[in-house]
């Protein structure tokens, strides 16, 4: 069965999603308790056995329980007896994930990676931000400045601020105001944390299609509990990995089986709050990755927290009970039940509030792609732990992972960040040079004229000795003066050497003739 299809569970026949109809997308749906995760997680098994990668995000930590065998609970038995299986615990390929670097394998992208359209769409700039962003992905491209992190676009948007005249020039009006806009939405991401995820070592998308020595795909794991909080990193990560896949993955239209398959829990989080841009690049990867191969099942409470673009999207259904308590509750139901294809053997509508837990109503496309009849099915048990690994058995699971070493240490190279500040530091440090200059050496000159006894308030009348040291100082100065300035710079160096040369000569000059 595992070549044609995943074993999902049975009603008066048993249902399978078909693998060749996996890539058309999915939505598991129900309140909570009503068993969403459990049905999650035998998808997740079923992807894994049947050979295909799958990408979860972990929003309560429950899918970590993938990795250790089953631990036999009745209710498990007792359900695979009831739809005729056998019930074997089994353990899964699992590797952790998480951007914060805390409970799996960092998860990073460069500024560079992103690119100015998806950071625009990102930060909802408008228009004119967006063509600024433009402006300073060209600026970093032509003086050959690296966006690693958030640090380098700020140092690179600072840097156009403060050259905005000149550059305008080149590419057009670049209003302050406007690069002050974009500095400030990038607060609103750092205020979430989001250099967590802007640098290096970058995730390589290969490493997230992998399958063990035994054939089976290997199940990535994000921990999202406390990137929950912060959904505008959520939803970033979310759309630069569908659009890096979908930029390098090849066309491949219905493959008999898909190359990776995204589930994302609690995907309400993703859309609440969301720019219309964002949500606009989401409907339009959603709809074209499918021919990449790739599938994308949405877990949620209520199908009204898809937005309808990406709802339509969704070709294989399973929902859970829903309770109607509050009239929203109603027409989630009611919406539910409206886009299944009805089964004349009971009111769908009806049924949905009615379901028991790991109990579900469940539409898969058939081997044309057409929806089937809506099935009143029981869930099949998962193999492995349903729960949450201790904290020491992840640690080990970590530890053991062969991708161990390759993201875990950070790495801040030299990009736009260090580049322009070094360059700042070196024009202030010219812009001082001359001041200082001219300071050290006229105090020279100060000193030596206060020697020869020159240095007195004008109008005053020479001395006797003043006036022998005035005409004395006059017929050596070409001499004396001029081999000091040749032996000053050449043991100072090169033309810098020179020129200092010639800064003490005036300086002295300047002391020695003051009258």
């Amino acid at each position: 069965m595992a070549n044609e299809g995943i074993f999902v569970g049975k009603s008066d026949k048993p249902e399978t999603l078909l693998l060749k109809r996996a890539n058309r997308h999915g939505l598991v749906t129900g309140a909570t308790g009503t068993g969403k995760t459990v049905t999650l997680q035998v998808l997740v098994e079923g992807f894994s056995n049947a050979g295909v990668p799958v990408f979860a995000s972990d929003i309560k930590g429950d899918l970590s329980g993938l990795a250790a065998p089953g631990d036999g609970a009745a209710p498990f038995i007792k359900r695979a007896e009831e739809i005729g299986v056998e019930y074997v615990p089994d353990r899964f390929p699992v590797t952790f994930w998480d951007v914060f670097g805390e409970q799996g394998h960092p998860v990073r992208a460069t500024i560079s990676d992103m690119g100015p359209l998806l950071l625009s769409r990102l930060l909802d700039l408008n228009e004119t931000q967006e063509g600024i962003l433009n402006i300073a992905f060209r600026v970093a491209d032509e003086q050959g400045l690296l966006l690693l992190d958030l640090k380098d676009l700020r140092a690179l948007l600072t840097h156009i601020g403060e050259n905005a005249p000149q550059l305008s020039i080149e590419y057009g009006n670049i209003a302050r105001q406007s690069v002050g806009s974009i500095q400030r939405r990038l607060l609103v991401l750092e205020n979430q944390n989001a250099e967590k995820f802007f640098g290096e070592p970058a995730l390589e998308i290969g490493d997230l299609i992998r399958t063990d020595r035994d054939g089976r795909g290997v199940i990535n794991i994000l921990a999202a509990d406390r990137l929950m909080n912060s959904p505008r990193v959520y939803a970033t990560f979310l759309l630069w990995l569908l659009s890096e896949l979908f930029e390098q993955l090849p066309e491949v239209g219905d493959p008999d089986k898909p190359v990776l398959v995204f589930f994302f829990d609690e995907a309400h989080l993703l859309f609440d709050g969301a720019p219309k841009a964002l949500l606009e690049a989401v409907e339009r990867v959603v709809r074209l990755i499918r021919s990449k191969g790739v599938g994308v099942y949405f877990v949620t409470q209520n199908p009204l927290d898809i937005p309808d673009a990406v709802l339509g999207q969704l070709g294989n259904r399973v929902q859970h009970a829903l309770r109607a308590f509050t009239p929203r509750d109603q027409r989630a139901v009611k919406a539910a039940a409206e886009t299944f294809r009805q089964n004349p053997a009971f009111d769908t509508q009806k049924a949905i509030t009615e379901l028991g837990v790991g109990e579900a109503l469940v539409s898969l496309l058939d081997a044309k792609g057409a929806p089937e009849i809506v099935t009143r099915t029981l869930i099949a048990p998962p193999s492995a732990r349903v729960g949450p690994l201790t904290a020491a058995e992840r640690a080990a699971a970590i530890a053991a992972s062969p991708l161990r070493g390759r993201y875990d240490a950070a790495i801040d190279r030299e990009s736009a960040y260090e580049v322009l500040t070094s360059r700042a530091r070196g024009a202030a440090e010219a812009a001082n040079a001359p001041q200082a200059e001219a300071g050290v050496l006229g105090g020279i000159g100060d000193f030596l004229g206060s020697i020869f006894g020159t240095s007195r308030p004008r109008g005053e009348r020479l001395t006797a000795g003043q006036a022998i040291a005035r005409d004395v100082t006059r017929s050596v100065t070409d001499r004396v003066l001029g081999q000091l300035a040749a032996d000053v710079g050449r043991s100072i160096g090169g033309q810098t050497g020179s020129s200092i040369g010639r800064a003490i000569v005036r300086g002295t000059l300047g002391g020695i003739l003051r009258r």
